[in-house]
């Protein structure tokens, strides 16, 4: 299993967010954490990458742990975040942005170069010289995905990837995320989109309040319409 997250309890100040989550991604899997907001999705993956550490349980990475690791470290080890607010340097052009992503790994085939980001996002290629904070809100999210790839991960933690994208830009982000999981990079997203994430997704959890209320495949959720309806309203 390439993520195992055990049980983790997690605290804003006293205010406890999460209650014993535990969720699985293994190699080459898309997954997708569902939930309304404030359901504690994104705490959970502040948790699973050191940003907000949680004071029970356990996260591992290709069985090792990173619990009490700063985020730098998990980073290196091979997993990259992709936050809900994009933070891109909007005074840099858009080659620039890329740049400062980069990280040299050895023993890699295939690392992640500018000629591999402009051959996946080829709208990235003819916005190079751009400075980032003149893009549109789509373009700067594939801009964000693809500094986080330049970095070499081997799991890409999207949280919220589609919020405030435009119908046609969110069906182009699908697109990218397949051709990310194609390059075999395993993804866990989290998300409100329903629609956008299970089309995209092998495995599902879902999370209420805190906890995990739902785990199984794609189709098992897509025919549960007692549990869509309840924690989905959809």
């Amino acid at each position: 299993m390439q993520l195992e997250v055990q049980g983790i309890n997690t605290f804003y100040g006293l205010s406890h967010i999460l209650f014993d989550v535990s969720l699985e991604v293994d190699h080459g899997e898309a997954v997708v954490l569902l939930g309304r907001n404030g359901e504690g999705k994104t705490t959970t993956m502040r948790s699973i990458m050191g940003l907000t550490h949680a004071k029970q349980g356990t996260v591992r990475f290709k069985g090792k742990e990173i619990t009490e690791l700063p985020p730098y470290k998990i980073a290196r080890l091979g997993i990259g975040f992709v936050p809900e607010d994009r933070r891109i340097f909007p005074d840099l052009a858009v080659r620039a942005n890329l740049e400062v992503g980069y990280r040299k790994t050895s023993g890699k085939t295939n690392p992640w170069s500018l000629d591999r980001i402009y051959s996946v996002f080829p709208r990235l290629k003819e916005l190079a010289n751009r400075r980032g904070g003149t893009l549109s809100g789509g373009e700067q999210q594939m801009l964000t995905i693809a500094r986080t790839l330049m970095g070499d991960p081997e799991l890409l933690l999207l949280d919220e990837p589609s919020e405030g994208l435009a119908p046609i830009v969110v069906r182009d982000l699908g697109t990218f995320i397949d051709l990310i999981k194609q390059q075999g990079i395993t993804i866990l997203l989290s998300e409100q989109n329903v629609k956008f994430s299970l089309k995209h997704s092998d495995r599902a959890y879902i999370l209420d309040s805190g906890h995990i209320k739902f785990q199984g495949s794609i189709t098992e959720l897509e025919t549960n319409e007692e549990i869509k309806k309840k924690y989905l309203a959809v």
